[in-house]
């Protein structure tokens, strides 16, 4: 009843540190890795920012200069006159094509197009009015003028420069360049992030997402719309208002959008451009932000769990080890209460000496069969010896780096900083060592969930010894391993074959723990596009009645206890996903031999380009 009592405080005990853990937690880390992926987001922004704006800055001192030309001056002073359209047509394609701007044209002050650079192209401006144009509007009345919209005529995007054509301080007409950005935009397709941007009104007009080309991120009302028909911004395109919703988490902004195939959160900065009068956005979604989040709860709570497994652990043996007393001292007392009234009877009836003989072989059966408990309730407490290792693994270092501690703030007293200091790395080692086998532990227990791709055989086996140290030196057993070329990849996923190799590894320090032969070889060895891994051990090998067995579900040779017999399947059943073979057979010299064919996968360079 006590230890009911015990173990029920402590479960209440460690679902509070669960709750504790859980609640506020999972507000700070998501804000954390938010304010980590805005700082991103922020960079990517002024990257576009920075983009457009030097994009459109080569091109706006030009309409002035050409408007200055004196074939231009000449064309608009006597416009009707055929060789001076002819000639002004020439020059403004020939510009064009050096500049690499889409249109070049100019236009009287009534706004009919004079002479264009596309004069000869079946969209030819020649002859078309654009004084409905805000840029043509601003110009004509002596202004530098901007505008971005959609042609037309062309059914083009550009942004448009226009200059007033002056002749004697009088202004004869008005030069417009448009310029084409969709190489910008082009560049924004298929990024880690959507940028996009809109115009005054709130329509977007540039994205990499042209599900999202002319919908609306304000409400389109109809003092918008007006505005934006009267222009011709956007000629005869659809607008369309964009379905979001917009809210607020720990100072960011997050926008979601309803997309046809599903709601997606996104993290939004805008960054105003006043020459151009637009808003260029960055949207980055939030759902890796999230699962981040979740994935360090996770670990927390899975750091948690094994805290009070631990614990659980250590009090079950020390239970156990109460009790294996208490049952020794029993089968003593009883003993010498039994050999007692043997010797009485002895002395009383000689006649009952052979009676006595059998009662007495008797009992030390039965106290052989109570050591036989004793060592069958052993063998189950060694149950908890990898949980026991790793808390020695990581007492030692504990307990060095509060020896270290001690040590320096005495050194420091005497003023003897050198020392203390020499201390203080020794003990960020002694942290460094505790870190690695934790991460270690924990990335090997996290459930898989990765795609097959490139993986480094080296730093799956670095990462596999991390984890099976311990085991191999409980067997005391050597490891000999032999990859070859360092950069040798794979085509499998990171975890699931470092789950493999644990499993074969571990198998192999059970076969050789107790022989004279305790050597392992692990030999790595690259045949046309195969990487074929071989892990021999030098133990008493498979007996060949079992071969055909050993990869089947809950096939196991190891006594009851040792295992549930999934781990050969396990692994087979992964390297088969992995596209590759898993076979065993026995060496010519003896011991088991484990042979795992992977496909070679292409170097990380190569696979880029």
């Amino acid at each position: 009843m006590n230890q009911s009592f015990r173990g029920l405080i402590a479960f209440c005990l460690l679902s509070a540190i669960c709750y504790a853990a859980v609640v506020p937690g999972r507000e700070l880390v998501t804000r954390s890795y938010m304010d980590e992926a805005s700082s991103q987001a922020g960079s990517a922004l002024r990257l576009a920012v920075s983009a457009l704006a030097g994009h459109l800055s080569r091109y706006e001192p030009l309409p002035e200069l050409i408007a200055d030309h004196d074939d231009i001056k000449k064309l608009v002073s006597d416009p009707d006159n055929p060789a001076l359209r002819q000639a002004a047509n020439i020059y403004l394609k020939e510009i064009n094509s050096l500049l690499e701007s889409s249109d070049i044209y100019v236009m009287r002050v009534n706004g009919d197009t004079i002479s264009a650079s596309n004069y000869d192209g079946p969209t030819s401006f020649v002859g078309e009015n654009f004084s409905y144009r805000p840029y043509f509007q601003d110009a004509a009345e002596g202004r530098q003028a901007r505008f971005y919209a959609l042609g037309t005529t062309s059914l083009k995007r550009g942004y448009y420069f226009a200059a007033p054509i002056r002749v004697d301080e009088a202004i004869r007409g008005v030069i417009v360049f448009k310029v084409d950005i969709d190489s910008i935009e082009a560049s924004w397709k298929g990024g880690e992030y959507k940028i996009l941007v809109s115009d005054p009104e709130g329509i977007i007009f540039m994205t990499g997402s042209p599900e999202w080309l002319y919908s609306g991120i304000l409400p389109l009302t109809s003092e918008r719309l007006e505005r934006t028909q009267a222009s011709r911004r956007y000629a005869e395109a659809a607008l369309r208002q964009l379905p979001l919703r917009q809210h607020e988490l720990g100072g960011h902004r997050l926008t979601t959008i309803a997309d046809p195939e599903a709601t997606r959160e996104y993290l939004t900065l805008s960054h105003y451009m006043r020459d151009a009068d637009w808003t260029v956005s960055v949207l980055m979604d939030t759902s890796s932000v999230h699962a981040q989040a979740r994935t360090m709860l996770i670990a927390v709570l899975l750091s948690i769990g094994l805290t009070g497994l631990v614990v659980a652990i250590v009090l079950q043996r020390r239970s156990r080890a109460r009790e294996r007393m208490r049952m020794q001292i029993d089968a003593h007392n009883e003993l010498e209460h039994r050999v007692r009234e043997r010797t009485a009877d002895l002395a009383r009836v000689n006649q009952r000496i052979e009676e006595e003989i059998a009662e007495r072989r008797l009992t030390e059966q039965k106290l052989r069969q109570t050591q036989a408990d004793l060592i069958q309730a052993g063998k189950l407490a060694g149950l908890g010896q990898m949980s026991a290792a790793l808390s020695h693994e990581l007492n030692q270092p504990l307990a060095a780096a509060k020896t270290y501690v001690d040590s320096a703030a005495v050194l420091i007293e005497r003023d003897r900083t050198d020392e203390a200091r020499d201390n203080l790395h020794r003990i960020s080692g002694l942290i460094d060592r505790m870190a690695s086998i934790s991460r270690h532990l924990r990335n090997f227990a996290r459930k898989p969930n990765e795609k097959i791709g490139p993986v480094s055989l080296a730093d799956a086996m670095a990462d596999t010894l991390e984890i099976v140290a311990v085991r191999l030196k409980i067997a005391d057993a050597t490891l000999l391993v032999d990859l070859g070329d360092s950069s040798t990849l794979v085509q499998a996923g990171s975890v699931r074959l470092q789950q493999v190799l644990v499993n074969i590894i571990t198998n192999a320090a059970d076969a050789v723990e107790g022989l004279e032969d305790r050597r392992i070889h692990i030999l790595a060895e690259r045949t046309e596009n195969k990487v074929v891994l071989t892990i021999r051990d030098h133990g008493p090998g498979v007996p060949p009645a079992i071969t055909e067995r050993i990869f089947d579900p809950f096939f196991s040779t190891k006594g009851v206890g040792r295992g549930l017999g999934l781990g050969l399947s396990i692994s087979y059943n992964i390297i088969r996903d992995f596209g590759g073979s898993l076979t065993v057979a026995n060496a010519s010299d003896g011991g088991a031999e484990f042979r795992i064919v992977l496909n070679q996968a292409p170097a990380i360079s190569e696979a880029a380009e």
